[in-house]
């Protein structure tokens, strides 16, 4: 977790001071014009909320139905996991203040999302963190391929439909799956330790 930290330090000040470079980035990802492909990334950047909260719940209910005690505790552990991402990140919006790219170069580039209030802070990206905060706890509860290949797919997939919406910067996004990924490796390592106690 201290290594995304230090990473984070040194992406805050990059994505402010290499606006061009970002804003370069998202214009070569984002066209203003509508384009057919707009429709399947509006689907899959609003499918993160019922991915986020579907997959632990689901978890915890099979785990309650089947007395599983391990399905329930990892169903707590994703869970634990995206909450703490949400607090960071949102920690960092409010601490950094960056406004939408759409808000700073209107003639460039465009709000498709369908969504009239993305007036929250852009850096970093919360609809990123909290898939790759998903993705990462079920790739360590799970380490298996046919769990870690769409995992990380559709985390990417959510991770890039921010961008090719207008909505963010790729500095937010890289920003959201670092906050994502580490805060989801927390919750693993908090877990192991406290199942590795004496007695358990």
């Amino acid at each position: 977790m201290k290594k995304i930290i230090v990473l984070l330090f040194l992406v805050i000040p990059m994505s402010l001071s290499s606006q061009n470079i970002d804003i370069d980035l998202l214009k070569a990802i984002h066209t203003p014009e509508p384009i057919p492909s707009d429709d399947f990334f509006k689907v899959a950047s609003n499918s993160y909320i019922y991915v986020i909260t579907g997959v632990p719940a689901t978890m915890a209910i099979v785990g309650l139905i089947e007395h599983d005690d391990e399905l329930l505790r990892n169903a707590a552990v994703v869970t634990a996991g995206t909450l703490l991402d949400v607090g960071i990140t949102y920690a960092f919006k409010y601490t950094v203040k960056r406004d939408r790219p759409f808000e700073t170069y209107p003639d460039d580039i465009v709000n498709k999302s369908g969504h009239l209030l993305e007036t929250d802070p852009s850096f970093p990206s919360g609809h990123t963190s909290t898939t790759f905060a998903t993705a990462t706890a079920l790739s360590l509860e799970y380490p298996k391929w046919y769990v870690i290949v769409p995992s990380y797919a559709y985390a990417g997939t959510v991770a890039y439909s921010r961008m090719h919406l207008g909505v963010h910067y790729p500095s937010d996004v890289l920003a959201g799956a670092l906050i994502g990924s580490g805060c989801a490796y927390r919750s693993h390592v908090v877990n192991k330790k406290l199942n590795s106690r004496p007695g358990k």
